[in-house]
């Protein structure tokens, strides 16, 4: 598998996705941490919002960019499920990780919305999917601590802990 592939959903320079984010109660996932701005549920539906607009771009959709920031959060009392949350952004993980093991289709160039008054972008697959990578890294990372926070890493399924 390409590394851009396992950056996206396997296991490359953290945890794969699916280990993160198992054995995450809908409690868990919605709680608040005092001083994060986001819960876990928060920063996975933000992660999958964002995953799906790139897959979009991709495909040849443009998508337009939200108009603020905070479109693309979602408050902890959201009525999406978290197991449905947090399907459809490990769903769309694999989708850009099976988009990345197609080597001749990376170079393809896509044009990505700006957001409003700036040029829309023109980028490679390839591009997209490492700011992608490096987007749901972040935000990963941000859930990781949220989970140390709460007393609840590593997951069942092994996590770094150093």
């Amino acid at each position: 598998m390409s590394e851009l592939a396992l950056c996206l959903n396997g296991d490359s320079a953290f945890a794969p996705p699916s280990h993160i984010l198992e054995n995450i109660s809908e409690e868990m996932a919605r709680r608040s941490v005092a001083g994060a701005p986001h819960s876990i549920y928060a920063e996975v539906w933000h992660m999958a919002f964002w995953q799906q607009i790139t897959l979009q771009w991709v495909a040849g959709i443009e998508t337009p960019c939200p108009v603020s920031a905070a479109e693309g959060f979602r408050a902890a009392d959201d009525k999406e499920g978290w197991d449905l949350v947090r399907k459809r952004f490990l769903d769309g993980a694999e989708e850009a990780a099976k988009v990345a093991r197609d080597a001749e289709g990376l170079e393809r160039a896509i044009r990505c919305p700006s957001p409003a008054g700036k040029p829309t972008r023109t980028m490679t697959v390839r591009e997209q999917l490492e700011s992608l990578a490096a987007h749901n890294g972040y935000h990963l990372g941000r859930v990781v601590l949220l989970r140390q926070m709460l007393g609840s890493w590593p997951p069942p399924s092994g996590g770094f802990t150093w």
